[in-house]
Parts: C-alpha cells; sequence; structure tokens
C-alpha cells in the first residue's frame, strides 16, 4: 500500500488514515502531520439485503474522462460581468430583470462572493453577450507518475508545502 500524497510505502497492516484539507486519505507518518489522524472505522456488521429494495444506479455509475468538464469559468468573471453591466448602462436590478434573478445573485456575482453555476453563466453571458467559460485542456497526467511503483499519487502531481 502506498502513500496517497507522496507515494512512499505504507504497512499494510497498520495504516495511518488522516483527513487532509478535508479528504481522508491513507498517508504514511511523515505526510500524516499535514493533517488530523483518523480512528479506522468500524467494521460493518454483517446485514441482510432486503431484496425488495431496488440498488441506486448512480452508485454503480464509473467515472469516465468524459464526465470531466470542457469548459470552466475565466478567471476574473466578476470582472467581466460588472464591465459588460456598466457597458450597456444597466443597474444590477436591470440585470437581475433580464435574467430573471434576484439583485443579491447579482451583487455577489459581481463581489467575487459566489461563483455562478453552469445555467445562470449562459443565463449571463446571453445577456450581457460576454464569454465567461473558456475551453480546459485536459493535462496528461501520465507524464507525471513518479512513485516507485509507477501509480499516480497527489505528490506526483502537485508540489507539497512543507510548514
Amino acid at each position: 500500500m502506498e502513500c496517497e500524497i507522496c507515494g512512499k510505502e505504507v504497512p499494510e497492516h497498520n495504516p495511518i488514515r488522516a483527513k487532509i484539507e478535508g479528504s481522508v486519505m491513507v498517508v504514511c507518518k511523515e505526510c500524516s502531520k499535514l493533517g488530523t489522524i483518523q480512528k479506522a472505522p468500524p467494521k460493518p456488521k454483517f446485514r441482510k439485503q432486503d431484496k425488495s429494495k431496488k440498488s441506486n444506479p448512480t452508485r454503480n455509475k464509473s467515472y469516465s474522462r468524459n464526465d470531466e468538464p470542457t469548459e470552466e469559468l475565466i478567471e476574473d468573471f466578476e470582472m467581466a460581468v460588472r464591465n459588460a453591466r456598466e457597458a450597456k448602462n444597466w443597474s444590477r436590478e436591470d440585470l437581475g430583470k433580464k435574467i430573471n434573478e434576484r439583485v443579491s445573485v447579482i451583487t455577489r456575482i459581481e463581489t467575487g462572493k459566489m461563483t455562478p453555476d453552469n445555467k445562470l453563466t449562459k443565463k449571463l453571458e446571453k445577456a450581457l453577450n460576454i464569454k465567461l467559460l473558456e475551453k480546459v485542456n485536459n493535462v496528461d497526467l501520465n507524464q507525471f507518475i513518479s512513485s516507485s511503483s509507477g501509480e499516480r499519487t497527489l505528490g506526483s502531481v502537485m508540489k507539497i508545502k512543507r510548514k
């Protein structure tokens, strides 16, 4: 078993589980210092499954490369929205009426306190005649493989800032 951050070998009989930035991962002793060590999850008790219950179809769905987003919001979307609205001499109330959204939503978007979802982004693009979504280039993560077993770890893709 390997550390999910740096790729070092972790003893299989006693893996360390640590919560780092909200995610529980199997890590080596050194990387466990980056988060809080978690107790081992309790062993599930055997329970006879009721045959009348149907399985959840979304649980069996596997992740594929096609599920990755092909577009993402531009970096300074809040300024683009504000500048386009001001260029049309619209108030926030005017823009809100045109796209059927509350003024508070427009305000939160323009101040950067809220990131619009895809539906709202499309409405803003159409009303303001601007581009807020840009194409995302797929990165070949195989170029980052550097662990001993040849598997990709979090540490092989990004640099870890040690305290």
